[in-house]
């Protein structure tokens, strides 16, 4: 398992070919739809939707935004969502910042296996290539980074197609189904 780094991957102005950078407020709403403005740029960026590398930092960035809008909230304040794509190397950086600078986020173990939160960090240090904490610039508080390439399954972290279930599944055998609202079908004849 990959650790986080201290190092700090600065992007540079002549490779960066693309950017998105936006406030959200420090709301569950914000950070979903910081999730799903990024997920949008990816997809605008080559990356589609139903890519590894958009399904990825789509849920690396749903995971860095839920632990601004937890753990750095300061009432009235914002935060901040950066995506970069440098055309050199063929990365895509992410940043999140927010004005809390004085919990900085550690990679920790559950100590409850049945608890509903405590992942988070290890879902980002399992499927980034790298990531890591700095000092927000311009501003108090902390930016939390996660770098990955964006050629498709090229990380060892990265997500996979399901398989396809069997045409016919015995009746004891579990059925997973994932249900997308623009693939409701009406049931009237």
């Amino acid at each position: 398992m990959r650790t986080f780094s201290s190092q700090h991957y600065p992007p540079s102005a002549s490779t960066a070919t693309a950017e998105f950078a936006m406030s959200f407020t420090s709301t569950p709403r914000g950070a979903r739809l910081a999730r799903l403005f990024v997920s949008h740029c990816l997809d605008s960026w080559g990356h589609p939707y139903d890519s590894d590398v958009n399904e990825t930092l789509t849920l690396i960035t749903a995971e860095l935004c839920a632990n601004a809008i937890r753990h750095g909230r300061i009432p009235g304040r914002d935060f901040h969502v950066r995506l970069t794509a440098e055309a050199d190397c063929g990365r895509l950086r992410l940043e999140v910042s927010d004005t809390r600078a004085d919990r900085r986020p550690v990679v920790t173990a559950p100590t409850d296996p049945d608890a509903e939160s405590g992942r988070g960090l290890l879902l980002v240090t399992a499927l980034a290539d790298d990531w890591g904490v700095t000092d927000r610039h311009g501003g108090p508080g902390k930016t939390v980074w996660a770098v990955m390439g964006s050629a498709s399954g090229s990380r060892p972290g990265a997500l996979r197609q399901a398989p396809a279930a069997p045409p016919h599944p015995s009746a004891h055998e579990p059925v997973a189904t994932m249900f997308r609202p623009e693939e409701e079908t009406s049931l009237s004849p």
